[in-house]
């Protein structure tokens, strides 16, 4: 009686030598062909766009105006190589962090800070060194510019918190970061506002709630849902500020 001479594969012995091509075919095959499902993939998802933290810049230094609207934002006076004078910029801390318990104290002053920026667009944050060495008083007195109302609208885009959109994270938007957005807001990152159509010019919104108070704790349901809301814009600086009336939010399709 002969012997089946067919190869058989056991896990804990070495590969039959008339196996080896197909096993190394095989193999191969898997690999393009991950490679190109993984390309495929990433085709299908929308550009995150150019947003980052700016760390080839360096650090940044200002000097500028604080408003609070009611979080803290920051009118450059006196800019740097990267920040040109006349910017209005929101500020927040380090992790999910925002800035607003010194700033607080100093509304209408002249301070120094000190950061990285967070760039997206016309979208612009810094966020500020550690402990006490990102914002210190500065010499002299300021003015903070009288804002511009611009009227009731109703818009529909995106609540995002503004760290991650300008650029903390990629795409820092949509249901995926929903998670993460209501975590940074909830720590004192200023929320933004993305429409689906420009504002004078604006695409990202920061966002009150009304009469300059914090949106309140109804809103983080909403966050990184495509909605539609009103409320009062106004411009503080080069910066647009929307008063957001919660009751009127709408989930759209």
């Amino acid at each position: 009686m002969s012997r089946d001479q067919t190869p058989f594969f056991v896990g804990y012995l070495s590969v039959p030598k008339r196996l080896r091509g197909f096993v190394w075919t095989l193999s191969a095959g898997l690999l393009v062909l991950s490679v190109a499902l993984g390309y495929w993939i990433g085709t299908t998802q929308d550009d995150p766009g150019p947003g980052a933290l700016r760390f080839d810049f360096g650090p940044q230094t200002v000097t500028g105006v604080i408003e609070l609207t009611p979080l803290p934002i920051l009118h450059v006076t006196e800019g740097s190589e990267r920040i040109a004078a006349g910017r209005t910029l929101m500020i927040s801390g380090q992790g999910k962090n925002g800035a607003q318990n010194r700033p607080a104290a100093m509304e209408g002053q002249v301070v120094t800070a000190s950061g990285i920026l967070l760039q997206r667009g016309t979208l612009d944050m810094l966020q500020l060194r550690g402990g006490t060495n990102g914002l210190d008083a500065g010499e002299g007195s300021g003015t903070v510019p009288l804002p511009e109302d611009l009227g009731r609208w109703r818009l529909a885009g995106e609540i995002c918190d503004g760290k991650c959109l300008a650029g903390a994270m990629r795409p820092g938007r949509g249901l995926a970061h929903k998670a993460c957005a209501n975590l940074c807001v909830a720590g004192g990152v200023p929320p933004v506002f993305v429409s689906s159509q420009p504002v004078e010019g604006a695409e990202f919104l920061m966002i009150s709630g009304p009469e300059r108070a914090e949106i309140p704790d109804s809103v983080y349901d909403f966050m990184a849902q495509f909605i539609s809301v009103e409320g009062h814009i106004s411009r503080h600086g080069d910066l647009l500020v929307f008063a957001i009336e919660p009751a009127t939010i709408e989930v759209l399709p």
